[in-house]
């Protein structure tokens, strides 16, 4: 068993026990060559320096130090850079903060320079991805960028552009491929269990409290996110394109916002809202940023620069994106793919079904079974916290199970090992790829790497998908003229 840093994951997201374990399972962990002594680290500056930015600031002051090191931060928030620079500081030995560089987003180009900068990595909102991208690959950096790649054809024309005219390299992370449960499927799939795949079911349920974060944050407005169609989802249909190794050709969308936003509240009879979270008790909707000192350092205490605020009630008016989202996927070789998304379940996880020309795979992952209550009636994110909450839920227990029934034969479960870090055990799997592949031993037989035309395949179908609920008519994805070709 390989030992491996705890990763961070965002707060209100499920921590199941693959999310928190620092020891993978037998052959989880890939194989990588130790860096020749005098090997010069590769220089990074991240740009979007809120809470996933975490991730990354944490793997290279700590698992990845010998090979990359932090060298200067993009951000218009200077409180939020204070937050790292302080931990930055703290990792390297010291009681005061690093003192790293800091930039505004318009001088991205001179802090490449001035700063020697190799790669960027982006983390900022994902309306600034494409912008953010371009110019670093045209300043002489390579990129390192959070999902979704950009929001919008224009962002997909926009990098692809770039890519194809600086020569530069794009990596995205796509950390769900690397979780076991979602390895283990794709070994599946293409060791020819279930025979060519004619169809995959997808249902994916987000509960009350990771789903209306979506609805309190800047996803809220689909301007700055695309919609849960691009941010969330986008994780969702790279795992597809990549479980099926096919790219999608046509969309077809239904969906509508149901269950958060004013109107929703006042036809259920909720009665007055709190503005925000903070401050506000007995309100199982609310998040109190005082509850997290991350939350409260990189929001709270920021928020007198921007204005921002992180805490924002999930049935507020003004919310322009959807909470209940069906789509339907023609892929190029023929296979059809019916997906669904729900952000207000009472538990989260997803169940996948594979239907092959020799048989059928099942995917059931319970993230979260429940959510409780505290006797003030706030929500309880971990149950380990309040004793009475930590008992098993024997009818919704968390965990995963991958079935695989062959025609005319029994289903047999196919055994998942544990993984290391956040998002199903594959986040700290990932920041190896991310950081060190140059010194991987061998070729990943799985390809779970991914870089910008896998990162253009995923928002395909979001993108798409948003243009049919727009027009109520299914879309083909060529005509989008996203830059490139997929196949």
């Amino acid at each position: 068993m390989t030992e491996h840093s705890p990763i961070d994951q965002n707060p209100t997201a499920p921590q199941p026990a693959a999310s928190t374990s620092t020891a993978a399972g037998p052959g989880v962990v890939p194989a990588f060559a130790p860096p020749v002594a005098d090997r010069p680290r590769r220089r990074y500056a991240v740009a979007g320096t809120g809470h996933r930015a975490g991730m990354y600031v944490s793997a290279l002051t700590g698992d990845h130090a010998d090979v990359g090191e932090l060298v200067a931060w993009l951000d218009p928030n200077p409180a939020r850079i204070d937050y790292y620079d302080a931990q930055v500081g703290h990792a390297l030995g010291g009681d005061a903060p690093a003192g790293l560089p800091r930039y505004t987003p318009a001088d991205l180009e001179r802090m490449i320079t001035e700063q020697s900068v190799d790669t960027v990595v982006v983390t900022s909102i994902d309306r600034t991805h494409a912008e953010l991208v371009d110019r670093s690959l045209r300043a002489g950096a390579d990129v390192v960028v959070e999902k979704p790649l950009t929001t919008d054809a224009d962002g997909c024309r926009r990098i692809t552009r770039a890519v194809a005219e600086t020569g530069r390299d794009v990596v995205m992370t796509f950390n769900y491929r690397y979780a076991p449960r979602n390895s283990a499927l794709r070994r599946v799939i293409a060791d020819g269990a279930i025979g060519e795949v004619t169809g995959v079911h997808f249902e994916w349920v987000l509960d009350t409290v990771h789903g209306a974060d979506y609805f309190r944050r800047w996803h809220r407005e689909k301007a700055n996110s695309g919609g849960l169609l691009v941010h969330k989802a986008s994780h969702h249909f790279d795992l597809v394109n990549w479980w099926i190794d096919d790219v999608p050709a046509r969309v077809y969308a239904s969906g509508a916002l149901r269950f958060y936003g004013d109107a929703n509240a006042a036809a259920r009879g909720m009665g007055p809202r709190p503005e925000r979270g903070t401050g506000t008790q007995g309100d199982p909707f609310s998040l109190d940023l005082r509850d997290d000192p991350r939350l409260e350092a990189l929001y709270l205490r920021a928020e007198h620069h921007d204005g921002y605020r992180r805490d924002q009630d999930p049935f507020a008016p003004g919310i322009t994106i959807e909470d209940n989202m069906s789509v339907l996927v023609d892929y190029s070789r023929g296979a059809a793919l019916t997906y669904s998304l729900n952000a207000h379940s009472p538990w989260e996880g997803y169940r996948v079904s594979v239907n092959g020309t020799a048989g059928r795979a099942e995917l059931t992952v319970v993230e979260r079974g429940h959510i409780d209550l505290d006797l003030d009636g706030d929500r309880v994110v971990d149950p380990s916290a309040v004793p009475d909450a930590s008992l098993d839920d024997l009818v919704r227990p968390e965990g995963h199970r991958l079935v695989v029934q062959r025609h005319f034969g029994r289903a047999e479960e196919v055994v998942v090992p544990d993984g290391i870090g956040g998002h199903g055990g594959g986040d700290a799997i990932l920041l190896m790829d991310v950081f060190r592949r140059d010194l991987r031993l061998g070729p990943d037989p799985l390809g779970r790497a991914a870089g910008y035309l896998d990162g253009v395949r995923a928002v395909a179908v979001g993108v798409a998908a948003n243009e049919s609920l727009l027009t109520g008519q299914p879309v083909r994805v060529e005509d989008l003229r996203l830059g490139v070709p997929l196949a």
